[in-house]
């Protein structure tokens, strides 16, 4: 098997993978984020503390996030850190890690994907946002292939224009956003757009399904991308963390 083009489809079995090692690296350099996953960075820690979902259902408001209102031809230009961001209503969903609680606010999408799995992209990416009561955050990041129809399919089913109306869609069950494989990569980054704020905690999981066309109708509306350009690892590791 060739683990490097195999990656995002591992995370499920990482457990029985022989690469593993204990520890994890300190740096004092920037811990900027996306990243590229290599089978070399990724360590097992018996000790980490577990991804602890707690997911319900939630009608969506899907809108599209701007970063050129200020410029003329806005609604026609498309901005590299634009997007499709649906909103979660308060309360539907949450994730605890070490006894700190994060709630879901909102997840959106990038293409390709912005994380990168032994220097491969998918087609696209989908960040599950969540925020502590102090601020801090923790992002669900999951790559997105071509496949059978998900939940994913219905929520791009109908894309929102830059400067119209949001898109209501109806109550679904956010549990089914995830993959089946309950494996994630847990590593400490950033936000990936400006201000590129550090500290943010992510967890990586497998591969979820997206039909060919939805993937197609989001990379027709950017059809530059808009994803953020891998940046380097500077020692950090991927620690395998169950989600549970």
């Amino acid at each position: 098997m060739n683990i490097k083009r195999s990656l995002p489809a591992l995370l499920p079995l990482v457990l029985t993978a022989t690469f593993f090692a204990s520890g994890a690296a300190e740096s004092a350099t920037p811990k900027q984020s996306p990243v590229n996953v290599t089978a070399g960075a990724i360590r097992f820690d018996p000790h980490a503390p577990k991804l602890d979902v707690s997911y319900g259902h939630s009608a969506l408001e899907l809108k599209y996030i701007r970063k050129d209102a200020d410029q003329a031809d806005g609604c026609t230009v498309r901005d590299h850190e634009e997007t499709e961001e649906a909103e979660v209503e308060p309360g539907a969903g949450h994730v605890t890690v070490a006894g700190t609680r994060y709630d879901l606010v909102q997840f959106h999408f990038h293409t390709p994907s912005e994380h990168q799995f032994g220097g491969r992209n998918t087609p696209l990416e989908m960040h599950l946002v969540h925020r502590s009561a102090a601020g801090k955050l923790l992002v669900v990041g999951v790559p997105l292939v071509v496949g059978s129809h998900s939940v994913v399919d219905d929520v791009l089913a109908t894309l929102s224009p830059e400067c119209g109306a949001p898109v209501d869609i109806e109550s679904i069950d956010l549990n089914r956003l995830l993959p089946a494989g309950h494996h994630t990569l847990h590593y400490t980054g950033s936000l990936t757009t400006a201000p590129f704020t550090e500290g943010v905690e992510w967890y990586l999981t497998g591969e979820q399904h997206v039909s060919a066309a939805t993937i197609a109708r989001f990379k027709g509306l950017f059809t530059a991308g808009n994803a953020r350009a891998t940046q380097p690892l500077n020692g950090r590791t991927f620690v395998d963390v169950p989600r549970i």
